[in-house]
C-alpha cells in the first residue's frame, strides 16, 4: 500500500534510494518533497532520492524513464515514422509521451476506457489507423510474468514491416505482443535496455554527493 511509504523512508535510516513501478508512479508524487523539473513536465515519478542532512530527510522524485526509453528508441526510429499509439495511460505512458513528442513524433493514448481528446478505445484502432501510426509502445503490464498468454486487444494483422512496437515488459524478453506483432513483420523491441538505461542514471542519481 502506498500508505506504507513514510514507514518505508523512517524505518530504514540507511536507504539513500528506491526505484518505483506500477501503479505508484504517480501515487507517490505527494509523499515527495521535491520534483526534478522532467518529472515535473511528466507527472511521474519512477526514481526517489533521499537525502539525509542532520536528522532531516528530503526526498526527491526523478524520471528517469524517458532517459531510459529515449535510449533505446531513438536509434531504431525510421523516416516514416511519424506517429505514435501508446497503449495504456499510466505513469510509465507519461513518460514514453514525453520522450515521443520531443523526438518530433504525435502521439495519441489507447485506453480501456478514455476520457480525454487524445486517447482512442481499442475499438478505434480497426481501420486505417495503423497505416498512419507506425510505433505503438504496450505500457501496460499485459503479457508480464506470469500472465504470459495475454496481450493487449489490437489488430495484429494490420501490422507490417513499416511498424515498429516497443513493449516495456522486459520479463518475459519476446512477450506474446512482440512475439504477435514479429510474425507480421514488424521490427520488435523489449524493455531490456530502457531498464538498464534507466538504472544507470538512478544509480548516478543515488550515489551522487549530498547537498541537503
Amino acid at each position: 500500500s502506498i500508505d506504507d511509504f513514510p514507514l518505508i523512508i523512517s524505518d530504514n535510516p540507511d536507504l539513500c534510494g528506491l526505484n518505483v513501478t506500477i501503479p505508484y508512479k504517480e501515487k507517490v508524487i505527494p509523499f515527495l518533497d521535491e520534483l526534478s523539473l522532467e518529472a515535473q513536465n511528466i507527472g511521474a515519478v519512477n526514481t526517489i532520492q533521499i537525502i539525509r542532512n542532520q536528522g532531516m530527510v528530503k526526498l526527491i522524485g526523478h524520471n528517469t524513464d524517458c532517459y531510459g526509453f529515449h535510449q533505446s528508441l531513438k536509434p531504431l526510429l525510421q523516416a516514416n515514422h511519424h506517429k505514435a499509439l501508446i497503449l495504456g495511460t499510466g505513469g510509465a505512458a507519461k513518460a514514453v509521451e514525453y520522450v515521443l513528442k520531443n523526438l518530433g513524433l504525435e502521439v495519441l493514448y489507447v485506453s480501456r476506457n478514455p476520457e480525454k481528446n487524445n486517447e482512442l478505445n481499442y475499438s478505434d484502432l480497426e481501420g486505417d489507423v495503423f497505416k498512419k501510426f507506425k510505433v505503438i509502445v504496450n505500457s501496460t503490464p499485459l503479457g508480464m510474468y506470469p500472465n504470459v498468454d495475454i496481450a493487449p486487444d489490437i489488430p495484429y494483422a494490420t501490422i507490417t514491416a513499416q511498424h515498429h512496437l516497443f513493449d516495456l515488459i522486459y520479463n518475459p524478453l519476446q512477450t506474446r505482443f512482440l512475439e504477435m506483432a514479429a510474425y507480421f513483420g514488424a521490427q520488435t523491441q523489449n524493455g531490456l535496455a530502457m531498464l538498464h538505461h534507466q538504472a544507470e542514471v538512478a544509480w548516478q542519481i543515488w550515489t551522487q554527493p549530498e547537498t541537503g
